[in-house]
């Protein structure tokens, strides 16, 4: 049998390096830590990942976060 992933609209914002407020305003309560290398450690529920400059955060339907690479985004995300 064959399933469809329903779809799902999410919040997102595309890291630049320069942006943390904007960031910080779509994560709420979760602590974002900016990295000396420009990156960011986002506490997630796996753990705490990194998203680099380019990537993507994103706040999922539950209020979950997580970092997301560029062309993955892309490839799974359309602007509504």
């Amino acid at each position: 049998m064959e399933y469809r992933k329903k779809p799902v609209v999410i919040n997102a914002v595309r890291w630049t390096g320069d942006n943390i407020d904007e960031v910080r305003a779509l994560v709420g309560d979760n602590v974002v830590i900016e990295n000396l290398d420009g990156s960011l450690t986002i506490p997630t529920l796996e753990g705490d990942m990194l998203a680099r400059i380019g990537d993507w955060v994103i706040r999922g339907v539950q209020g979950e976060v997580y970092p997301c690479k560029h062309d993955i985004f892309v490839e799974t995300y359309e602007a509504v």
